[in-house]
């Protein structure tokens, strides 16, 4: 990838926002996270569902899922940072299950809030999606940009 001080710049501020975004949210007690969930989901609803309650486990499953997608985009800025500074595919997988374990580590200290193995591996996945989709992303641009110049 094509390092640039300006790329380099846009992207330890994105991969910062997601940190500060990640836990953030880790910071925040059980309730009000439980709050923001119900209403995330009940927003979901009435968008899709046309008024009809979802699944009793939604709350649930919404908030698994928005675990995978913040780490997911955690994954991209990893895989993007440490692309532009050569250090391969591997790197940005152990940062982003390091990033987890400390968000759940974060967890154990707020009230109303548990640790997770589960969430851990959960966000470890969404990291390893984020990789491979900038990877093949990345891979699709080269490939792109050769055809043009033959």
């Amino acid at each position: 990838m094509i390092r640039t001080e300006k790329r380099m710049r846009l992207c330890v501020t994105l991969l910062i926002c997601c940190l500060v975004f990640i836990w953030g949210n880790s910071l925040l007690p059980g309730w009000i996270s439980g709050a923001i969930s119900d209403f995330a989901k009940k927003i979901l609803e009435l968008l899709f569902a046309q008024g009809e309650p979802g699944p009793e486990n939604g709350g649930f499953l919404l908030r698994k899922l928005a675990h995978f997608t913040e780490f997911t985009a955690l994954g991209m800025c990893l895989c993007w940072l440490f692309g532009m500074l050569g250090k391969g595919r591997l790197l940005p997988l152990f940062c982003g299950a390091a990033a987890a374990c400390v968000d759940e580590t974060i967890q154990i200290f707020v009230p109303g809030r548990v640790s997770s193995l589960r969430d851990v591996c959960i966000d470890s996945c969404g990291v390893l999606l984020g990789v491979i989709l900038l990877t093949f992303g990345h891979y699709c641009m080269r490939k792109k940009k050769h055809l043009e110049e033959t």
